[in-house]
């Protein structure tokens, strides 16, 4: 979430609107509230976003150098920014008690079980809906081209994995499916976790159309997922030829999937990452862990496979990886 960016975005889309300007008009106005955009608060709620948005900023900055500290440390660490989370949250609910970020990181932030976590976040959708009314696509064909809507949709999103995560694998597809077809840009990553969901399922039919939604750009997450579902299938051949593809596209994937490492809570949004990266590969296993718990030859059929285990020790080598 860049959440500065959505500040000004929101400030110069009210003050647009009451203003009713030309195109131009508004791109002048936008580089405006760039240059200075507290000069363009208007209300609580823009008060309780410019809470939100550097309570992130130094959630995010507090994270820098975790991958210094050992076991111990880093909870102590995470457990204090946590609790400032929840203290910054708490403020910008008192500005603006329908905040929706602000209550999406609530949630997150109380760091509860998922089957709560999930509890909470299907009660704030709810409430934002009877405030709101449903949510629609923009004028555009594509609800992320409203600003306004944005919070929602990541409540949506966050709801996907969750439901992945507690192994409602349905749900999880049914949610992303909708955010899909509310989001056809899907900025919030709901096609990955629609492809580990689908994969789990064994449905190939939905998981191909998923794959050709999307151009068949491909990702960790998809390539990943084809391994699973194949070899959930038992299309051994097929899975192998799958394993070879995830293998020569994933950076460090092979080693990701047999030495899997912590991945933090996500708040609110998945890291960004490049296309097909090791970090890319990090985050897609993290998520399809409870995937690969429910599917436990997975792990040794993979390192049982021709050059797997090699191609995971020379990655761990040439980074100086622990194996």
């Amino acid at each position: 979430m860049n959440a500065r960016d959505e500040f000004v975005l929101r400030l110069a889309t009210k003050r647009g609107a009451k203003l009713r300007l030309s195109d131009s008009g508004y791109a002048e106005l936008l580089l405006a509230v760039q240059e200075d955009p507290t000069k363009f608060m208007e209300d609580a709620s823009d008060e309780a976003f410019l809470c939100i948005a550097q309570a992130l900023r130094r959630y995010n900055e507090s994270r820098s150098k975790d991958e210094f500290l050992d076991d111990a440390d880093f909870m102590r660490e995470r457990k204090r920014r946590l609790e400032r989370m929840r203290q910054d949250c708490a403020q910008a609910l008192e500005l603006d008690p329908g905040c929706t970020d602000a209550l999406l990181l609530e949630a997150i932030a109380q760091d509860s079980d998922l089957d709560a976590l999930l509890d909470r976040l299907l009660e704030v959708e709810r409430e934002a809906s009877e405030k709101d009314g449903p949510l629609q696509a923009a004028g555009s064909g594509d609800a992320w081209d409203d600003v306004m809507v944005r919070p929602r949709l990541r409540v949506q999103a966050t709801i996907s994995r969750t439901c992945l995560d507690t192994g409602r694998f349905r749900m999880a597809d049914a949610v992303g499916q909708s955010l899909i077809a509310l989001s056809h840009s899907d900025h919030l990553g709901a096609r990955h976790t629609c492809a580990l969901a689908l994969a789990r399922l064994e449905d190939e039919e939905a998981f191909d159309a998923l794959d050709a939604k999307f151009s068949r750009r491909g990702d960790c997450w998809l390539q990943l997922s084809r391994v699973i579902l194949l070899f959930k299938l038992g299309r051994m051949a097929a899975a192998r030829r799958a394993l070879r593809g995830f293998r020569g596209l994933c950076e460090g994937g092979i080693y990701a999937l047999l030495r899997p490492v912590m991945v933090d809570t996500y708040m609110p949004d998945r890291p960004q990452c490049d296309p097909y990266s090791f970090e890319e590969a990090t985050v897609a296993i993290h998520e399809a862990d409870p995937i690969i718990v429910d599917v436990p030859d997975l792990p040794q059929w993979v390192e049982n496979q021709p050059d797997m285990r090699e191609a995971a020790m020379s990655f761990a080598q040439r980074m100086g990886f622990d194996w």
